[in-house]
């Protein structure tokens, strides 16, 4: 599989300013395998290190920080002779070894000339807990799953890619029945490396279902776990109440539908708990489309999004046949997934979405994101028979912020001078270029 980080991991390995790096991302998709795909084809080789299933690693950073010491010993488990700038040293659930983290300061100050990569699960919750983070001594890098561009790679759709790539509508429009086959392929699977990997090899719809519910499993129990037991109810209430929240037209988090009486002071922490583990992202409304968006932010208005589409209609227990191969796909809950893979697509490109709703109206535009002087609103429309009133609306009544919509459907590319139209299946490569 191709994984787009690759190239930005190659940009921190030929940094001059190359610090450790902590690389964070959900349980599952595929920091592991990206970290040792990395040292295999860019290294010499790569010496991997697993905190947690590997004893001699528990006490390693106990006794001090010494560097010398410390490889040493890594070289010993590992059986890798670790060099400078020829070897890649992976330390992988870090967050499972006493002061692992704060001794990559020391690799920082003491040996920059090593190449060091961390990850581990549930990392996010560590460092939101403010525990031994190096501060300053450290790059970062998070990674999401698949986007539907990786996905075609992964499926064998080179040429699909290129065409998406090249930007040519003309072209990309003679592709439309097969982008859309694909689009509804990607909306089952979903981007989890494990589960499209095993829809590559087998095809087999069943097994797709079975792996993603391994997964949402997997992050129960790292929940039960990992938070205390009061607030595991909670965050778990919370998880489970994710296809509920989405269903809903404006898709604004409703704590009352987590139970019946439930308050913002009850599950706070629970929300943050679940975005610091990158299973949920959240996304405030903002009261107006100003620059810099962060500054309008209504606190208490926001929706949340799972971090994986496949997970969501796994969860939702959402059919096969109404996703792939249904012409009507779905009912209810079309508006949900669309919305929830544009979230997944912008997310993954390191976009920060907002949205905007009027307060006194039902009028919302699903989306806003900013990237540098640009503020861009986006309609999100799960057909063809689309109307962007809100947006229409919102741009007529504010000449003065001179904004340009985009709305996202199963239309091809139209200009209408004041909204440009893409199709979905093109949203991650067309906003790269148009923002």
């Amino acid at each position: 599989m191709r994984r787009f980080i690759i190239d930005k991991l190659t940009e921190w390995k030929d940094s001059p300013s190359r610090k450790p790096l902590i690389l964070l991302g959900a349980r599952q998709v595929g920091k592991t395998w990206v970290m040792k795909e990395f040292g295999r084809t860019h290294y010499e080789n790569y010496a991997y290190l697993n905190c947690d299933d590997e004893p001699m690693a528990k006490n390693l950073f106990a006794a001090d920080y010494d560097i010398k010491r410390i490889l040493l010993t890594i070289q010993a488990i590992t059986h890798e002779k670790i060099e400078a700038g020829k070897t890649l040293l992976i330390i992988d659930e870090i967050q499972e070894s006493p002061r692992a983290l704060h001794a990559l300061k020391y690799f920082c100050e003491n040996a920059p000339e090593y190449h060091v990569i961390a990850a581990g699960s549930l990392l996010g919750v560590t460092l939101g807990s403010k525990e031994s983070y190096p501060v300053g001594k450290v790059n970062m890098m998070r990674l999401y799953p698949m986007n539907f561009e990786e996905f075609l790679l992964a499926t064998g759709e080179e040429g699909c890619f290129n065409v998406l790539h090249d930007g040519d509508w003309q072209t990309i429009q003679l592709l439309h029945s097969k982008l859309v086959e694909m689009l509804r392929q990607y909306y089952f699977t979903g981007g989890m490396p494990e589960v499209v990997a095993d829809f590559i090899a087998n095809q087999n719809l069943a097994n797709v279902r079975s792996i993603q519910s391994e997964i949402l499993s997997a992050y129960k129990m790292d929940i039960a776990k990992h938070a205390t037991k009061s607030e595991a109810v909670r965050i778990t209430q919370i998880l489970d109440s994710m296809p509920s929240q989405l269903v809903k037209e404006n898709r604004k988090f409703i704590y009352g539908i987590i139970k019946e009486g439930a308050r913002a002071s009850s599950y706070e922490l629970a929300i943050q708990w679940l975005i610091d583990a990158e299973i949920v992202y959240k996304v405030p409304r903002v009261k107006t489309l100003k620059m810099p968006l962060k500054a309008y932010i209504d606190a208490n208005s926001f929706k949340l999004f799972m971090l994986d589409c496949g997970l969501l209609g796994c969860m939702a227990d959402v059919p096969a046949s109404q996703i792939i191969a249904s012409d009507n796909m779905l009912t209810e809950y079309k508006g949900a997934l669309t919305e929830q893979y544009v979230h997944q697509q912008l997310v993954s490109i390191g976009l920060e979405p907002h949205y905007w709703s009027n307060d006194r109206t039902p009028a919302e535009i699903d989306f806003v994101i900013q990237n540098g002087e640009k503020v861009l609103p986006i309609e999100v429309k799960a057909e063809e028979n689309v109307r962007a009133r809100s947006m229409a609306e919102y741009i007529k009544n504010n000449t003065e912020l001179n904004l340009k919509g985009l709305r996202i459907s199963m239309k091809g590319f139209i200009d209408q001078g004041w909204m440009v139209n893409i199709p979905l299946y093109s949203v991650g490569r067309i906003i790269r270029q148009t923002i």
